[in-house]
């Protein structure tokens, strides 16, 4: 009976060991996933939150965007003094800051210990620059009509919950599918879309996977990132080609990005285009002018200008005084025309006013975005820039922008 129960420990122990060795090869064989899967439910955190979103290459697959070296055009700077932001951009937790009037450059500011090189991340600002993307290849002809079927070009949705819904429903936001955007949920279908990413899965098979409706396509407005990604199948399967190849080609070469942006991408490389887009501010803003001007850059139509305006058009069947939506566009609920704005969460903005003839971007890592009144608060705090730019003010101009990353002084301030 002793040797035997020397024995029986003996054989636990070397179970133990194997059993042990197994797992230790398993984290190893899956380090990289788990990594990621650690990036996801950290990325907030308040200690890794503004490094994080200056460093999305370092969390997640990505892919930067083909663009010719050397063809970055710098934007001119014509230096304003605007009224004191110190305490909202503290507040707000602002990172960067570039604000445009009249196409130069009159502000310009990075905080938090961050660069103007950085790439930050877009999160659904990214969504304006899909809608942007879409009207081109609408332009030229590879879609035939917003009322075709989004199965008409991404055939794997058919038996899905997206089987019926036309492009326009989904541009407006109005599929009607069943989809949980609760950022604060860990079992949200928004934060189990992010473990897709994380654990290098399928974007494509994410969005097959839903097969539930809240109501009928086309029938009321509610905001659903997932139904961005079928924009991007949609583009795929109308063109036969990768969106970043059609983002660089068809509208960031053309007006002149300073930096090669880059997307992060699900485990097949396809581009995650409803929020994985990362550029620097002031390549946010340059897209802003792009809409500003109609979207024309340096003589030549990139955006068609039928598209700038119906796409920033309150068209979406919104509730009755709230804010209003385009295709992949916000409009305030009081929005003078030519007042509109692509929106992300955590506190990114890129806002155009047209009538002012300014644009602001705006990147933040401020985990009280989404407190009652802070929306409404922002948008006011941009109407007060435009309005203190309205005012003649001497100013010396200069051909580019300085930079600066201090936390205490506005770049465009003499």
């Amino acid at each position: 009976m002793l040797l035997s129960m020397k024995a029986l420990r003996h054989w636990s122990l070397r179970v133990a060991l194997v059993l042990f060795a197994l797992l230790v090869a398993v984290l190893l064989w899956h380090r990289a996933e788990l990594q990621r899967l650690w990036a996801v439910n950290s990325l907030f955190a308040a200690e890794r939150i503004v490094a994080n979103f200056s460093a999305m290459d370092r969390l997640f697959f990505h892919a930067p965007l083909p663009l010719a070296e050397g063809t970055g055009m710098p934007l001119p700077a014509r230096p304003r003094v605007l009224p004191d932001l110190s305490a909202w951009l503290d507040e707000r937790a602002v990172t960067a800051i570039v604000v445009l009037k009249d196409g130069a450059i009159v502000h310009e500011q990075y905080l938090r210990g961050t660069q103007a090189e950085d790439r930050r991340i877009s999160w659904s600002v990214a969504k304006s620059f899909l809608s942007a993307l879409f009207g081109i290849v609408y332009a030229e002809g590879a879609i035939e009509s917003l009322d075709d079927p989004v199965t008409r070009y991404a055939p794997a949705l058919v038996g899905t919950a997206y089987d019926g819904a036309r492009i326009r429903d989904v541009l407006q936001m109005s599929s009607g599918v069943r989809f949980n955007e609760d950022y604060f949920d860990f079992h949200s279908d928004i934060n189990r879309m992010g473990r897709v990413l994380a654990l290098g899965r399928s974007m494509d098979a994410f969005a097959q996977s839903l097969d539930q409706r809240e109501r009928p396509p086309g029938e009321a407005w509610q905001y659903v990132s997932i139904d961005t990604h079928v924009i991007g199948m949609v583009i795929r399967g109308a063109t036969g080609r990768d969106i970043a190849e059609l983002m660089a080609e068809k509208l960031l070469q053309p007006i002149g990005v300073e930096s090669r942006p880059y997307y992060l991408t699900d485990g097949d490389g396809i581009a995650f285009v409803l929020g994985g887009l990362n550029m620097t501010t002031r390549d946010y803003a340059r897209f802003g002018q792009l809409f500003l001007q109609q979207g024309e850059w340096n003589g030549r139509q990139v955006v068609p200008a039928e598209w700038v305006a119906e796409s920033t058009r309150a068209s979406a069947k919104t509730a009755p005084g709230r804010t209003r939506y385009g295709y992949q566009w916000w409009i305030p609920a009081d929005a003078a025309d030519g007042e509109f704005l692509a929106r992300g969460i955590y506190g990114q903005f890129v806002y155009v006013n047209r009538p002012a003839g300014v644009v602001i971007a705006l990147n933040s890592a401020d985990r009280g975005f989404a407190q009652r009144g802070v929306f409404t608060a922002t948008v006011a705090k941009f109407r007060e820039i435009a309005a203190a730019l309205q005012a003649p003010q001497d100013a010396e101009p200069s051909r580019t922008a300085a930079r600066s990353t201090s936390d205490e002084a506005a770049v465009a301030q003499p």
